[in-house]
């Protein structure tokens, strides 16, 4: 959980602000992941911070949803040129990647 608020600390993610009564404020909760490795040992305990956006109302808190989301087909495709091409392949992940993102909106948590 430390590690989690650290990371959206170091991200400027949130500022801490007055109630107000015109706020339409979200609940939010802890999500906890026990990962594992691929023997089945533990690799980590995972905590992550998340929003009740269920409850968000459309016209208020949001006016339209995005998610960009890659097709299987194209990563197929990619790789198959990339073989075909003899190029070198390489994997990374981003850490904490969602709270890279721009947000336009106020989101009262």
């Amino acid at each position: 959980m430390n590690e989690e608020m650290g990371n959206c600390k170091e991200a400027n993610t949130f500022s801490l602000v007055p109630h107000t009564p015109h706020m339409h404020v979200l609940g939010s909760k802890w999500v906890f992941r026990v990962k594992l490795n691929a023997d089945g040992t533990l690799d980590k305990y995972k905590a992550r911070l998340v929003a009740q956006g269920f409850k968000q109302e459309k016209g208020i808190d949001y006016l339209e949803t995005y998610s960009p989301v890659v097709r299987t087909a194209t990563v197929r495709a990619v790789l198959h040129f990339a073989t075909m091409m003899n190029w070198e392949v390489k994997q990374m992940d981003v850490k904490n990647a969602f709270l890279h993102g721009d947000l336009t909106e106020t989101v009262y948590m």
